[in-house]
């Protein structure tokens, strides 16, 4: 039988769905595992780590959309992330908006803002992108840290107002934290496995492999390219704003500097860039050695975690250059 026939197609398109349906309720048992998680922890800094963890495990994804899906390599997701803060704080503080609601205005305007940068940027390609990324997010570190109007370097303090699930405060317990977090990582995940079986997801893979072959079946780069810097900048926006009411204080060294850029995108590059797990297992080893490097090493460890960051991605890239995600076996979802 001929195998371009639909009876040869159907093999295929059945080990497609099987695949997706594991991974649907691989991801479903995960969720339920880090919701127990926190529960008979103590310790208020091994509840911060772990909420740090599944808050950059959610970020790495966002970016993973446009950078791993998409094949654009963004170094500067750092600005979309430092929007969602001010957005989402500044309504807060200025307006009374609740942070509820702040935080998608914040995911928003950062969408919108990656729109902006990936007119002019979506023109360029390779290396030449990805240095106009981390040009654009240090213009946006430094207007933010010389604009009076939100705080220049002094930054914007985020009051406290009580107990509020609305507001995202909760002071006697780091517990409501987690979940909040965790529901942010879980919805962009679940986003992520979508568009990765949907019509986009092809596309975007087609284009992150060959784009001129990709623009010859009839797929429209630039708008392709457009949706996904809209949806990556919106999760992340959204990031910024849950980050900024967890620490209540936020200013542009800690939102917008270029380092964050680069620690949004690692985790996803470690774990297996274009796959569902390898933000999450990034996530899962270079956060806690980040955080543990500084906590242990204090003042005299500083720069010491980058260090780590450089070893550990130059040991996977010659060991397992398809990520950690290779050691389960995993691989980068298939074009069709």
């Amino acid at each position: 039988m001929d195998a371009a026939s639909p009876a040869a197609g159907k093999p295929a398109d059945n080990a497609i769905l099987r695949r997706r349906r594991q991974e649907l309720w691989v991801g479903l048992a995960i969720l339920l595992a880090l919701s127990v998680l926190p529960l008979p922890i103590r310790d208020v800094y091994t509840q911060n780590l772990i909420i740090i963890t599944i808050l950059f495990a959610g970020l790495s994804q966002a970016w993973n959309i446009l950078g791993g899906y998409c094949g654009q390599i963004s170094l500067g997701h750092a600005l979309y992330f430092g929007i969602g803060a001010y957005v989402s704080t500044l309504l807060f503080v200025n307006l009374g908006v609740p942070p509820t609601l702040g935080m998608f205005a914040g995911g928003v305007v950062a969408g919108l803002c990656a729109l902006l940068v990936g007119w002019p940027c979506f023109r360029l390609s390779g290396h030449y992108y990805a240095i106009a990324t981390v040009v654009v997010g240090e213009i946006g570190y430094l207007l933010f840290l010389n604009w009076d109007w939100v705080g220049a370097a002094t930054g914007v303090f985020v009051p406290f107002k009580g107990e509020s699930l609305i507001d995202l405060q909760f002071r006697t317990s780091k517990l409501p934290f987690h979940f909040v977090v965790l529901a942010f990582a879980a919805v962009t995940w679940i986003v992520a496995w979508l568009i990765e079986g949907s019509r986009w997801g092809f596309s975007w893979r087609a284009m992150r492999d060959d784009v001129v072959a990709a623009r010859s079946l009839g797929v429209r780069v630039f708008p392709s390219k457009m949706a996904a810097a809209a949806i990556s900048g919106f999760f992340t926006g959204i990031g910024g704003a849950i980050y900024a009411q967890y620490v209540g204080y936020i200013d542009p060294d800690s939102v917008l500097a270029g380092h964050l850029s680069i620690l949004i995108a690692l985790p996803a590059v470690l774990g297996g860039v274009g796959t569902l797990w390898g933000p999450l297992l990034g996530a899962a080893v270079l956060i806690p050695v980040s955080e543990l490097s500084r906590s242990y090493l204090g003042g005299g460890g500083q720069g010491v975690d980058l260090m780590i960051y450089g070893g550990l991605i130059v040991a996977v890239s010659l060991a397992r250059p398809a990520g950690l995600v290779s050691l389960l076996g995993v691989r980068r979802a298939p074009q069709a």
